[in-house]
């Protein structure tokens, strides 16, 4: 294992993701699935989400964005919520949504609107929560 490289990846996974995302993901590894979440956190966080040219916002709103096209649900509202971290906004999402219906399709679009509408619906009854406790 490229030792340098997996803790910087697990350090930008972190920023991005939230403690409680990598701490549940890190708890819930097996040996069947070890060496792909090394994999993933070598190549995407620490090769890739991990390089100096692009901000954690606009490379959430690249994947925000590729995700939709690809209608890969689960992970797109994953990204979605870890918009808090990353500093991609509500507006920056929305722009991005549109940006994807002229390109991939309406279809795609129009599911990836209805997640991000419930996950940020659910990031505000959090915040509210927290502002008010």
């Amino acid at each position: 294992m490229n030792e340098e490289l997996y803790n910087k990846g697990m350090k930008t996974r972190r920023e991005v993701l939230g403690d409680a995302h990598v701490d549940k993901a890190e708890a819930n590894k097996t040996d069947f699935d070890a060496d792909f979440q090394e994999y993933i956190t070598n190549s995407a966080w620490g090769a890739i989400w991990s390089r100096p040219h692009l901000t954690k916002r606009e490379r959430s709103m690249i994947t925000i964005a590729v995700l939709t096209a690809l209608g890969l649900e689960e992970e797109l509202a994953m990204h979605i919520k870890a918009t808090k971290n990353t500093g991609a906004t509500e507006a920056d999402i929305k722009e991005v949504l549109m940006h994807v219906g002229v390109y991939a399709g309406v279809p795609r679009t129009n599911g990836a609107m209805k997640i991000a509408k419930q996950v940020l619906a659910d990031l505000a009854s959090e915040d509210s929560k927290t502002h008010s406790s």
